[in-house]
Parts: structure tokens; C-alpha cells; sequence
């Protein structure tokens, strides 16, 4: 990981999942922990939900900034299906209940992301990933559970582990499944001047 006093970017962000997307860019970033409610409001849709978490979390990493200032980035995940938002599982029983849920169907994958430039001016995107999982039985899920991987993850797994083995095919990102559409991200780095392995000459002018 990026010192703070040598990095480019911030990464508004716990996600070990997002800083291991990051490091494949070559940005030298330094995590900054930032704590926000992610309770869903009232009638939000999931667009909405992903997209004002993610700008709340680069907001208040922007916000904790006291002498440097520097590009934030922040990001937030859910899973989606039939319109209703899975977030990560409480506990054991309620990842058995959302996988029994996904068995055999097709749900959605919404990542907001957000940059704030050295500016201060903020953009956002969400993208949208269509996965289909294959039909679970109860000793799978059990099997799967028992492994400890659903713990943190919205809708209880995780595409980059062992969870793979769950999921019959995506349609669109499968970055933006592990939690950072990295081609949507790129565009947005891009435009805030961030240097990275594709273009490292970014904000050297």
C-alpha cells in the first residue's frame, strides 16, 4: 500500500476487494476510513441507493482532509433482485436465505462510484452487471455458509472466490461484481488527471 505522502489518490474505502482493483492499475493510493449510515432511505431505488452512498463516502474523506489535498475515490456495491436490495448478510441464517433466493435466478450488480477532483468537484456513475447463478442445493449453501465467505459481502458472496463457483455466467463487468467497474473508474480517473499503468503521464503537465 501507497503512503499517504507519495500517493495520487485516496481510496474512500475498507474494501480489500477495491484497493487489490486498484493495485492492478499501478495508482498509488492510500486508504483513508470513512464511516457512513448505509441505511437504504424510503422508496430509494437502487441506482439512487448506490450512487448517494458512494458520493457520501467520497465526501467525507474529502472532508477529513487537513493539509494535502488530493483526487478521493470512493464506491459502493448492493445486489439486487426483483427490485429489492441485498445487502450483506446479518448472519448465517439470513446468507442461507439470500442465496436460496439467487438459486436458479438472474440479479442485478449496481456499483456507484465517485471521484472528487483536487478541485473539489464531484462525478458519479453506476454500473450495472446482470449475473446469473446456477440452482443451489441446501447442502451447497451450507457447504458455502460454513466457509465463512458470505460474511461481508452484499447478497452473501463473492464472485473472486469461492463464490465463483455459484455463478453460470455475467453479462457486462465482472470487476464491477467484485466492486469497482474498473473501465467506468479509468474514465473517471482520466478526467481527474490521476495517473495510472495506462496512462502514467496524466497530471504531469
Amino acid at each position: 500500500m501507497s503512503e499517504a505522502g507519495s500517493a495520487a489518490l485516496l481510496l474512500a474505502s475498507r474494501s480489500p476487494r477495491r484497493a487489490d482493483l486498484l493495485r492492478t492499475l499501478g495508482i498509488a493510493f492510500a486508504v483513508i476510513d470513512v464511516d457512513i449510515d448505509e441505511t437504504p432511505w424510503a422508496r430509494e431505488t437502487p441506482g439512487a441507493y448506490v450512487r448517494r452512498l458512494a458520493r457520501m463516502k467520497a465526501e467525507a474523506g474529502h472532508a477529513s482532509l487537513t493539509t494535502r489535498s488530493l483526487p478521493v475515490l470512493a464506491a459502493d456495491t448492493t445486489v439486487v433482485l426483483d427490485g429489492s436490495i441485498l445487502g450483506k448478510p446479518r448472519d448465517t441464517d439470513d446468507a442461507r436465505s439470500m442465496l436460496r433466493r439467487l438459486s436458479g435466478r438472474v440479479h442485478e450488480v449496481l456499483t456507484g462510484v465517485a471521484l472528487i477532483d483536487r478541485s473539489g468537484a464531484i462525478e458519479d456513475i453506476v454500473v450495472t452487471t446482470h449475473v446469473s447463478v446456477r440452482v443451489l442445493n441446501p447442502r451447497s449453501i451450507d457447504a458455502y455458509v460454513a466457509s465463512g465467505e458470505p460474511a461481508d459481502k452484499a447478497g452473501a458472496y463473492g464472485i473472486q472466490g469461492l463464490g465463483g463457483a455459484l455463478v453460470d455466467r455475467i453479462d457486462g463487468s465482472y470487476s464491477n461484481v467484485v466492486g469497482l467497474p474498473l473501465v467506468e473508474t479509468l474514465d473517471l480517473l482520466d478526467a481527474a488527471g490521476v495517473p495510472h499503468a495506462l496512462n502514467p503521464t496524466l497530471g504531469s503537465v
